[in-house]
């Protein structure tokens, strides 16, 4: 028999849940949740017994028994300092998901929670996969011009690993002997580089390029005029950088099959700020390329929003001088946790152990474990 896995993928307003057997997607949901049922939690790690009674009732609608499961699969949180692949999840892993002191709150941050506690009642392991703070940033990369800031990769790179490896596997190609760039294009954009099997640098959605919902890197003393202008509280500015910056913040949509439609009806407007789009993404990839020293074997441009022809059209018109560009649409973030837990069961890979990068004292959860 193949292997079985559950996976459990916590968004902002949703949860994805999944059982995989070997390659095959057995049954998938995408459970929403209403800001009501969201709101009546403080802090992120307060809607673990929420989230774990949405996990339970999925398993008991389609009649699964956990412990059937070979392994449990949570996306990646936002811990910083974690190599690309899995981790299993332990005691001090669980830990740094959980303490705002150590990685940023982010409904990500769940997945590995959720998959431990679950995990630990049916003595099936946990792991996480391809965090989003995932990478082996080389320490040239790290330094900014002010010591105090230090630069951590921030990228999607649950999916951009995954698409690099298909582009290896439909090619007979070996990962780690390529040197790419792939642009995860999103609501939020982000590039990576990698480089013989590891992610060597990036570009986050805010030290990069703009997108349809985020502002990317703007001139930094314009920006500080902004925030002490008396305008705008600091909750304005954290929406006007993420959630309502970019085309959004330009055009009033984020949707590019809207903007596509108003250009269409010839709104240069439109058009202008949709160039400009095309044009941040490849300059973002433009500046990634010296990591590589032009020895960049291709571009993977992929994402939701690499569903829209005219903008992955418009980046390959400016990009396609540095390395042949690969558009592969969609975000894969199930298949991809899927595919990376059964390289660790099958022994293709091995997981990463997590140790906590200070002397704490160890967290007991206890509290959380169901009654």
């Amino acid at each position: 028999m193949a292997y079985q896995q559950l996976i459990i993928n916590p968004g902002s307003t949703s949860t994805k849940l999944a059982i995989y057997q070997g390659r095959e997607r057995v049954i998938q949901e995408n459970i929403e949740h209403t800001q009501e049922e969201l709101a009546a939690y403080d802090a992120i790690p307060d809607q673990i017994p929420f989230r774990m009674e949405v996990v339970q009732s999925f398993l008991k609608r389609h009649d699964i028994k956990l412990s059937n499961m070979d392994a449990i699969m949570g996306r990646g949180g936002l811990v910083p300092g974690l190599r690309t692949g899995g981790y299993l999840v332990n005691d001090e892993l669980f830990y740094a998901l959980e303490n705002d002191n150590i990685s940023s709150p982010h409904a990500s941050n769940l997945g590995g929670m959720l998959a431990k506690l679950m995990g630990d009642m049916a003595h099936v392991p946990a792991y996480i996969y391809d965090a989003v703070t995932s990478s082996e940033l080389t320490p040239v990369a790290r330094i900014t011009g002010i010591p105090k800031i230090t630069r951590q990769s921030f990228c999607h790179v649950l999916n951009s690993r995954a698409m690099a490896l298909r582009y290896c596997q439909e090619r007979g190609l070996d990962y780690e002997k390529q040197n790419f760039i792939v642009a995860h294009l999103g609501g939020g954009v982000s590039a990576s580089v990698h480089r013989q099997g590891q992610i060597v640098d990036s570009l986050g959605d805010d030290d990069g390029q703009f997108s349809p919902e985020r502002a990317g890197s703007v001139p930094s003393l314009e920006l500080i005029h902004l925030c002490y202008s008396g305008d705008y509280t600091r909750n304005d500015m954290k929406r006007l950088v993420r959630g309502k910056g970019g085309m959004y913040a330009h055009l009033g949509t984020s949707d590019c099959r809207e903007i596509e439609r108003r250009i269409a009806d010839g709104d240069e407007h439109a058009d202008l700020i949709f160039q400009a789009q095309a044009y941040q993404i490849a300059k973002g990839i433009g500046l990634l390329s010296v990591a590589l020293k032009g020895k960049c074997d291709a571009i993977i441009l992929t994402g939701g929003v690499a569903h829209s022809q005219a903008l992955t059209r418009r980046v390959e018109e400016y990009v396609g001088f540095i390395a042949p560009v690969a558009v592969m649409p969609g975000e894969n973030e199930m298949e991809a946790l899927a595919l990376g837990g059964l390289r660790i069961l099958e022994g293709k890979e091995e997981a990463h152990i997590y140790a906590l990068p200070t002397v704490q004292k160890r967290h007991s959860y206890s509290h959380w474990r169901p009654s």
